[in-house]
């Protein structure tokens, strides 16, 4: 079975690196029309589009994964240029490290205004377009600190084990109306966010005794599980968290 997304409309968020980068290219090289999001990055966002012929049709937008008026302004212009929203991939994010009695309630509010209110804020804004069309796929990305927590990432943890409850409440609300939503929850990746950390020495030793692989996962290893969900071959799947991780924690 050939599975390609000629016809179908794609909107990445945090899409100019890492995962999201990923992501991006797999469902670009599958025929899909793109729509991504960056925040700060617009060399990345550029790059990425550059490496693609005038046939595809795919764009990049400058928005806050914060800000609630961003993100209407956004899906707003996506829908205006593209026609429809068939898949959101909900990516972009922050990790940053802070142990609790020394955090701030900035420090925490800014990691779950990012990782989690603009998860949700994507969706609400997004399903309604889903709605119209009677079809809708959406992938979130969360990660194993969601489920077995994460010392001093405590901000980081909370928010995507709320990506995670997000998910599931979402599969039963939106199934209805034929919208999954599902989770893929990565554990370490090596991407411009987390390598500072995973590159020491000290940590890539830890990291390969710990993972059952050996190794942390690259960002095409999470991409291919989004592409996955967002396919035909998942049409049956809701509600999943399909975990990354190299078995290094067996979540269920």
């Amino acid at each position: 079975m050939e599975i390609d997304f000629k016809n179908k409309v794609v909107l990445v968020t945090g899409g100019s690196r890492g995962i999201g980068a990923a992501c991006v290219k797999l469902f670009a090289d599958s025929g899909a029309q793109i729509a991504f999001t960056y925040n700060t990055n617009e060399d990345a966002a550029n790059q990425i589009i550059a490496g693609y012929n005038f046939e595809l049709k795919i764009k990049a937008y400058k928005v806050n994964a914060a800000d609630e008026d961003n993100i209407i302004a956004c899906v707003r212009a996506v829908k205006n240029e593209f026609g429809r929203i068939d898949i959101l991939v909900n990516n972009a994010g922050i990790w940053k490290q802070a142990k609790v009695d020394e955090m701030d309630l900035k420090e925490w509010n800014e990691t779950i205004n990012v990782n989690l209110t603009g998860c949700f804020l994507f969706i609400k804004h997004v399903v309604p377009v889903m709605k119209e069309n009677g079809f809708g796929r959406i992938i979130n990305i969360a990660s194993t600190a969601g489920q077995r927590g994460e010392p001093y990432h405590s901000h980081y943890a909370s928010s995507k084990g709320g990506v995670i409850s997000l998910t599931k409440s979402l599969a039963v609300e939106l199934a209805k109306f034929n919208i999954t939503t599902n989770c893929v929850a990565p554990g370490w990746v090596y991407t411009d966010m987390s390598n500072p950390v995973i590159t020491r020495e000290e940590k890539d030793k830890e990291i390969k005794e710990y993972i059952p692989l050996g190794r942390a996962a690259y960002p095409e290893e999470v991409a291919g599980p989004v592409f996955f969900l967002a396919s035909i071959l998942a049409d049956h799947i809701n509600g999943e968290i399909l975990n990354v991780n190299g078995g290094s924690e067996l979540c269920g």
